[in-house]
């Protein structure tokens, strides 16, 4: 095979994978090279029980590992986003886990969703990162080695 046929089959094949990551906008997994844990917390539901067992759980994590060998990420969609609301009670909390070290993501086809229907974009937290699509966020990351928690 030629050097030419070879880069061009390869450009083909990068193409044909990058696709469907660029249509999605997903973020990449955190950079913790170390990690030996990778946790990923779903949140899609408005219930303060929740919320707040999600951060517990996220504390616990990050306070029984040592920092750099865990990552935990946190994905709010649908209703779940209510948590990384500016007026959140519990915003103080969420900040304080992302100054630890977690990622908490932000579903964006919710924030539209929301903006279509009440035609006011909602506000959220500059702690989050915003990510496309909640679901294949979290696919993402169980596909490289994360563990969904749905507490």
């Amino acid at each position: 095979m030629t050097r030419r046929a070879i880069t061009t089959a390869l450009c083909i094949a990068l193409t044909t994978l990058a696709a469907p990551l660029a249509r999605a906008q997903l973020a990449p997994p955190q950079d913790k090279p170390f990690a030996e844990h990778k946790i990923v917390l779903q949140l899609s539901d408005n219930d303060p029980r929740k919320q707040g067992l999600v951060i517990s759980v996220a504390n616990n994590l990050m306070k029984h590992y040592d920092p750099d060998k865990v990552a935990v990420e946190i994905v709010a969609f649908g209703p779940g986003i209510e948590l990384l609301k500016p007026d959140n009670p519990n915003r103080k909390l969420v900040e304080s886990l992302v100054a630890q070290g977690a990622r908490v993501d932000i579903c964006l086809n919710t924030v539209d969703t929301i903006e279509r229907e009440t035609g006011k974009r909602p506000d959220y937290i500059s702690a989050a990162t915003p990510v496309q699509v909640g679901v294949a966020q979290i696919l993402l990351l169980t596909e490289n080695g994360y563990t969904l928690v749905r507490p």
